[in-house]
């Protein structure tokens, strides 16, 4: 073999290697699924309909919050609350403390506890121990509505029930007082859902009331005559420009903070018997109602803006609950477990994922 030869040879090694090894990489980086976590259930779920699924994270999925560390939990019907760290999936319940087993608001206050509300009042979670509060500590209605347990900016605790706003006095409760007392302000409304604008205004929306917004001051309600349809406020969002949106039975509308703009299956809307609503980090909003999940881009003209999903498109029962977490992943709990979306449909998460 001649020098020239040679010194070829070497060269169409060397190019061959470095080009294994730059597809090794790539495949490498290009795998981003998460492995299974461990499953720790330590004790005996309530009494599920005999086709229950039990390699789902849960069958129904009430509420979804993603914590200070990172951590998500899931609150279900009939298995108590379920946090994922990426390594476990743990069920809380009775041996922990955690008595009732159906879980509808979760959020975290500035000390880094978990507040739970479920039907039989709220729990708070220290990290250890569950401590649950009822009747006993001034909440006088322990039915919490979904997405209605809110910390303030202040670090204030809100807690909507069928019956009226309580707020939490931790002074009275290491004092051995009564913890909550209701927000006489408003009236016994049923609340479903509590948030606070980027302004400071606290909002309650109701059932049959309207939505409420109290300014630290006074109290405001926009009600049907002001342009609400049928005083139903299901779910209540804020958008990047400071508009409220709010669901009614018919569609949903958004409040600029003079005029109400209503949206119905009429402009494209999927569904009927609207239920919540969620918007993006990018300004996308979600619909859920009866039959259908839509997908709602404002910056595109209507009706084109509107994007309906069915069972067709991966989801098999009524949505329940919605949330982003930090990463800007999309989760929701429907009547058949946990979802996520990859962009065109919706794929279900078990507990040995996709997570």
């Amino acid at each position: 073999m001649t020098l020239n030869k040679i010194l070829v040879f070497i060269f169409l090694t060397i190019f061959s290697s470095c080009n294994g090894q730059e597809k090794k990489n790539t495949q490498k980086g290009s795998n981003t699924a998460k492995p299974s976590p461990k499953v720790v259930r330590n004790f005996k779920a309530g009494a599920m309909a005999p086709d229950f699924d039990t390699t789902l994270v849960s069958q129904y999925i009430r509420s979804i919050f993603q914590d200070s560390k990172g951590n998500l939990w899931f609150g279900t019907l009939g298995e108590g609350v379920v946090k994922y760290d990426e390594i476990t999936l743990t069920y809380f319940s009775n041996p922990d403390g955690f008595i009732n087993n159906t879980v509808y608001a979760i959020n975290e206050d500035k000390k880094g506890n978990l507040w739970f509300g479920t039907d039989q009042g709220v729990y708070k979670y220290d990290g250890k121990t569950f401590r649950n509060y009822n009747q006993k500590d001034g909440l006088s209605h322990i039915d919490i509505s979904r997405k209605s347990i809110l910390v303030d900016k202040s670090g204030s605790i809100w807690v909507g029930t069928h019956g009226g706003v309580f707020r939490y006095n931790p002074a009275a409760d290491r004092n051995s007082g009564q913890s909550f007392s209701l927000f006489k302000e408003l009236p016994p409304i049923n609340v479903a859902g509590i948030m606070e604008d980027k302004s400071g205004n606290i909002w309650f929306a109701s059932s049959e009331n309207g939505v409420f917004r109290y300014d630290g001051k006074t109290i405001t309600n926009i009600a049907e005559k002001e342009g609400l349809g049928e005083n139903y406020a299901g779910g209540i969002a804020e958008d990047k420009d400071g508009n409220m949106w709010f669901t009614m039975k018919n569609g949903i509308c958004k409040y600029d903070g003079k005029t109400l703009t209503e949206y119905t299956p009429k402009d494209g809307l999927g569904g009927t018997e609207f239920w919540g609503i969620i918007i993006e980090q990018s300004g996308i909003i979600w619909i859920t109602a009866r039959g259908s999940t839509t997908r709602f881009d404002p910056s595109i003209p209507l009706p084109n803006a509107f994007t309906v999903f069915t069972s067709a498109d991966g989801f098999t029962c009524c949505v329940q609950s919605m949330y982003q977490d930090r990463s800007g992943n999309m989760w929701w709990g429907a009547g058949q477990g946990l979802y996520r979306f990859n962009g065109h449909r919706f794929y279900q998460v078990k507990q040995n994922g996709p997570w």
